[in-house]
This record gives structure tokens, C-alpha cells and sequence, in this order.
């Protein structure tokens, strides 16, 4: 759990979110864009600032199991085993949803994506509103996910309340779990693995074939049905800059970069590679969470900086904490 001041008043912020004012507020993933739940009108809010299509679903934050079963028909036993083990923490589970959960929420899916975030302002925030908030990622669509309030202001300005809460403790959205039907499906890697949840649930659960999780990288598809989750159809994650893997002949030490590229390498090695002021080489040396964790910074920080690429060290093996990195850079490629 991310410690953060006792003193801040979230009264404001809760009577808002009440009155169908969309705030943006942290979390342990990324920053949230988030309204009353119950809403229409603010959930509409969110897509219009956001610019977000109408067939791409939202998260739903709670902060209790209790809530959760104000939304889902039933929470099942492995749902609930899962909320043990995981919750409050990076884990969106989906379920079959209850008539009165709002279309718009769930883009007309007959599932909702439901979330208890493992930071203390939005369970708080949540607990004084006294409703759950369907929240995004508080960036306009197909940017990098904000990981600081900065990030919020870049896109939105002053347009959105921002509640400050630093930094954000792993960089990377949620893992979303589909537990609607069997098999169940990851159909979005996170900090919580796939077999972190095998192990949980004593049974195999399967990662969904799609852009940008893993295997061939034939580049995205185009779906005709509405995502089951975020990041399934829709580019994101990426800065204007264009990002690309590293061509082989820019591996070798002394590294030859290339001008007006951000280099971003996570194997270990020796020496810094020449000095040109006209890129930028950034090191993490076999550190795949803190890579993770800086990576949407790096993205927006490159577009500030005027950098026209980002160069990406491939990855040959890695672990499976990696995944959702990897997932994440497939998405802002392209592939």
C-alpha cells in the first residue's frame, strides 16, 4: 500500500465526483480519469474529454468486495479467491454484470470490469463519495498513460481537477482477467502475472492472441466487436515520436546513435557509448521494473525534449514480470 499525507482533504474532490464532475486522481498503476459510476452523463464526460471511442470499456474502482457485488451478478468463488489474494492491487476482474450497471460503462457488454485500487487516495475518495468511479487512464486517447499529475496537466490543462499524489508505483495499467467464461483469459497483461493467478486459482488460465501481448508481432488486428477490455483494439501508449526496436548493427559497444533518438537499453553493459548531444541514452541494466515504471515518463518525455524516435533494446529473454513492458512497447509500436 502507497503511503501518502493524512492532512489531504478529499471532501472536495468527493462532493465533485457526486455532483458528475470528472476528476483525475493516482493510483498504484497509472493516473485515473474518474466519475460516479452511476452517472451517465459525467461517464459520458470522461470519453468526450478523453476522446475515447464509445465501444471501448471502463474499469469500475471499489473499494471493497462488498461493492464489487453491487455491480457483478455474482462473484464467484475463484473471483472471490482472487480479491484475497490480490486486492487492493492491480488486478481488474471481469464478470458478469448486474441490469443496472450502465451501458456506457461497459460499452454494451454484458460484463464489467471491476477494480480495488491498492492506493489510499482513491479508496478514500471512493469511501467519501460513496459510489464506486468508472475510471481510464487520465490521458487523451492513444497518449502514454500519465504516472504523475504532470502528465494529467499536459493533456487536460486546467480543463480536470487533479488530485497530486506523486508518483505512480508501477507505471503499467492493470492486469484484466476475464472470468466471465472459461477458460479464463488475461486479456491484459499487468503487474499481476499469469501464473501468479494460475497459482491463486490452481488451475490454467490462457493470455488472449492479441497485438502486442506476445508471439509473432504480425502487427494489430482489426476487430468487429467491441474490446472485452482496454488496450485490446485501439493503438496506444505511444508518444509522437516514433517508436522503434533497435536495428542490430546499433547493438554493438561502442553504441552508434543515431541524432535526435532517445535510446532506451535494458541489458547490462560496460561504458556509456560516445557523447552526442543530439541523443539521449538511458540505461537500466537488466532493472525491468524500473523500466517499466519510467517508461510513459521517457515516452512524453521525448516528445518535450523534441526527439523525433524512440529506439527500444529488443528483448531476447526476460522474465515473465516483463510482460506487460514488453506489451506496452509492442502496443506503441505497432506491432
Amino acid at each position: 500500500m502507497i503511503e501518502t499525507k493524512p492532512d489531504i482533504s478529499l471532501s472536495k474532490y468527493a462532493e465533485q465526483l457526486r455532483n458528475g464532475i470528472v476528476i483525475a486522481f493516482p493510483t498504484e498503476t497509472v493516473y485515473g480519469l474518474g466519475a460516479d459510476a452511476w452517472n451517465a452523463d459525467a461517464v459520458a464526460r470522461i470519453f468526450e474529454l478523453k476522446g475515447r471511442p464509445p465501444d471501448n470499456p471502463l474499469i469500475v474502482h471499489v473499494n471493497s468486495a462488498e461493492m464489487a457485488g453491487t455491480l457483478a451478478v455474482e462473484i464467484s468463488d475463484d473471483a472471490k479467491r482472487l480479491m484475497e489474494c490480490f486486492w487492493p492491487g492491480p488486478l481488474a476482474i471481469i464478470l458478469p454484470k448486474r441490469p443496472e450497471v450502465l451501458d456506457i460503462v461497459t460499452a454494451g457488454l454484458p460484463t464489467v470490469a471491476i477494480r480495488m485500487p491498492d492506493h489510499p487516495i482513491p479508496l478514500r475518495l471512493i469511501e467519501e463519495a460513496g459510489r464506486p468511479i468508472a475510471a481510464p487512464s487520465a490521458n487523451t486517447s492513444g497518449r502514454p498513460s500519465p504516472t504523475r499529475a504532470e502528465h494529467v496537466r499536459q493533456d487536460f490543462g486546467l480543463d480536470v481537477p487533479i488530485i497530486e499524489g506523486g508518483s505512480c508505483q508501477y507505471g503499467l495499467e492493470s492486469t484484466v482477467l476475464d472470468l466471465s467464461e472459461r477458460p479464463y483469459t488475461v486479456l491484459r497483461p499487468g503487474h499481476v502475472t499469469q501464473s501468479d493467478i494460475e497459482e491463486a486459482l490452481l488451475q490454467p488460465v490462457r493470455m488472449t492472441d492479441m497485438p502486442g501481448t506476445s508471439g509473432t508481432g504480425a502487427g494489430p488486428r482489426e476487430a468487429t466487436s467491441p474490446p472485452r477490455s482496454p488496450g485490446m483494439k485501439y493503438t496506444h501508449y505511444a508518444p509522437d515520436a516514433r517508436v522503434r526496436w533497435m536495428r542490430h548493427d546499433e547493438l554493438p559497444v561502442p553504441l552508434q546513435p543515431a541524432k535526435n533518438t532517445l535510446y532506451l537499453l535494458h541489458q547490462v553493459r560496460n561504458g556509456n557509448g560516445p557523447s552526442n548531444p543530439a541523443c539521449k541514452i538511458i540505461r537500466y541494466d537488466g532493472i525491468y521494473e524500473e523500466m517499466a515504471r519510467d517508461l510513459y515518463d521517457r515516452f512524453r518525455m521525448a516528445d518535450l525534449q523534441g526527439f523525433e524516435e524512440v529506439a527500444i533494446e529488443p528483448f531476447s529473454t526476460y522474465p515473465e514480470s516483463a510482460e506487460a513492458l514488453l506489451n506496452r512497447i509492442r502496443k506503441a509500436i505497432g506491432d
